[in-house]
């Protein structure tokens, strides 16, 4: 395809100049060579090719429900037990108690969570510290869990580890944690946690606005 051709004010004793040229002629000006054009054209291809700023920053909901395997009932084993009629001293109710424990703390995982990237919004629990700032805590769906008995199915538990220590974490505060979420059960002074999540970052939670 032909450039478009400027003329000087004298057609008739004047040749005809590529715009391209036209454009960069003039006192303080760079010429348009091959090199620069190669280096212009190359810098625009790395500029198209690189990730939009806030692509780095779409995270993914995870509901806790997502946390749950499809075919798990945690009142299987419970079913035929009528709570309504037995006391909390009653021996019966004790058993129960215990059981349920054992059936919760072993609560199995969902696989598909293992390596899932995403942001899940619950109440945290501190577990480690530098100073004043957190370097692991739990994640809960509901506020107290953990703090009474008993604690939430290992399902139901995120032990969170960020390399970087986070200031202004607190005790049952509701956060959004960002990161990547792993299938690891661990034991902790509050309860089993079934997932690990390596922190990116946390953001105070806020009620989503009625429309």
């Amino acid at each position: 395809m032909a450039l478009a051709r400027v003329h000087t004010r004298d057609r008739a004793h004047s040749e005809p100049r590529p715009r391209l040229a036209c454009l960069a002629h003039g006192a303080g000006r760079r010429p348009y060579t091959k090199e620069l054009m190669m280096r212009i054209l190359l810098l625009l291809a790395i500029l198209l090719a690189a990730p939009l700023p806030y692509a780095a920053e779409t995270w993914p909901e995870i509901g806790w429900d997502a946390l749950l395997p499809k075919d798990w009932d945690p009142a299987a084993d419970f079913k035929n037990l009528d709570l309504s009629n037995l006391q909390d001293s009653d021996p019966k109710a004790m058993e129960a108690l215990d059981k349920l424990k054992v059936a919760w703390d072993t609560a199995p995982a969902e696989p598909a969570m293992n390596g899932k990237r995403g942001r899940i919004a619950g109440f945290v629990l501190p577990l480690e510290r530098q100073g004043e700032k957190v370097t692991a805590f739990l994640i809960v769906p509901y506020f107290g869990a953990c703090l009474h008995t008993p604690p939430p199915p290992a399902n139901q538990i995120i032990h969170a580890k960020s390399a970087r220590p986070l200031a202004g974490v607190r005790m049952m505060q509701p956060l959004w944690t960002y990161g990547t979420f792993s299938v690891q059960r661990g034991e902790t002074e509050w309860g089993v946690a079934g997932y690990r999540l390596v922190v990116d970052k946390v953001v105070p939670y806020e009620e989503p606005r009625r429309k």
